[in-house]
């Protein structure tokens, strides 16, 4: 085909891609089927650039309209936002696409950092509930009846509400960070991190439980520990996900991979410091409290289903768009 029935055949569809990608700098007056076609369009446009380069090499004036017509479009899809756009949208767009979809695709690593925090915790649990040598070994008589009977519980009462939210913010998003970070050193360290966060857990748990007093316990941890504990082992999938990336940079140079994964898990730690601000409300205010049992605990169940919900149900979704949109960014 020579170039000029190359042009008839498809400048109506390079037009409609120019319309619609001015129409999409505000995004509020682009309807779903509008946004389906300018879709369509971006990707037959961008095939038609990469024919036309191959085919019609010399024919600049061509290649500059399609080069023009491919990168507007391509920054319109890629969330770039007019000025008027508000702060406020890009903050729902971050907590409904960005980190839900970053989480989710991170889930393999997500299920290993579980994994290392729930079974040296269940396995301690167990062990300290069961062997009357495992809960002797975890400390004196008399410093762990002090522990079970006042200072577990009076923990989450020992300062103002207002100050110990503060001091337990600061220290989880220390705890989350040092996960995240330690990762670079092949995983070793962000997995030993998990395996202590969690063997601390149990041996807790076991302790109280070896007495009759596991109610208490999980009355105390559940509140606030369903979602600080998922927002702490997400931390550690991120630092694993770092750490493997190190390890196995796939078919990329090593430091570009870790750049890339880098981003993407940076937005992960963002969210978390909301989910963490969250966590230590509930510490503050509601795990110390004089509430009755059932009704602390199923505010933690709350924050647990939102927080993963929301990573389950708009996880896949943000992945399915970020699919949908791979052949354009590959041009």
């Amino acid at each position: 085909m020579d170039v000029d029935a190359f042009v008839v055949e498809h400048q109506l569809g390079w037009q409609r891609l120019d319309v619609l990608t001015k129409v999409a700098r505000r995004p509020r007056h682009l309807a779903p089927a509008d946004l389906d076609e300018l879709l369509h369009l971006y990707q037959s446009t961008s095939s038609h650039l990469a024919y036309a380069r191959s085919t019609y090499g010399s024919e600049q004036a061509l290649l500059s309209r399609l080069t023009m017509s491919v990168a507007a479009a391509n920054g319109v899809l890629h969330g770039q936002r007019a000025p008027s756009s508000s702060s406020g949208n890009a903050i729902i767009r971050f907590l409904t696409h960005s980190f839900p979809g970053a989480v989710w695709h991170i889930r393999r690593f997500v299920v290993v950092a579980a994994l290392l925090t729930v079974l040296p915790w269940a396995a301690l649990q167990i062990w300290v509930a069961k062997s009357p040598a495992a809960f002797s070994g975890v400390g004196d008589k008399a410093a762990t009846a002090a522990y079970v009977d006042n200072e577990f519980q009076d923990y989450y009462r020992s300062q103002p509400a207002e100050d110990f939210t503060s001091e337990v913010f600061f220290n989880n998003v220390r705890v989350a960070v040092l996960a995240f970070v330690t990762g670079i050193f092949l995983c070793v360290l962000t997995v030993l991190l998990l395996i202590y966060n969690g063997a601390n857990g149990g041996i807790a748990g076991g302790l109280f439980t070896h007495v009759g007093r596991w109610q208490q316990f999980w009355g105390l941890i559940l509140p606030h520990g369903l979602l600080e504990l998922s927002a702490v082992i997400v931390a550690g999938a991120a630092g694993l996900r770092i750490g493997w990336t190190v390890i196995d940079p796939g078919d990329r140079r090593r430091m570009t991979a870790i750049a890339e994964e880098g981003r993407r898990t940076g937005a992960i730690l963002v969210g978390l410091v909301g989910a963490f601000a969250v966590a230590a409300l509930i510490e503050g205010f509601v795990t110390g409290s004089g509430w009755p049992t059932p009704i602390r605990v199923g505010i933690g169940v709350l924050a647990f289903t939102v927080f993963w919900g929301s990573v389950l149900v708009l996880g896949p979704r943000a992945e399915r768009e970020e699919l949908r949109l791979a052949p354009i960014t590959s041009i």
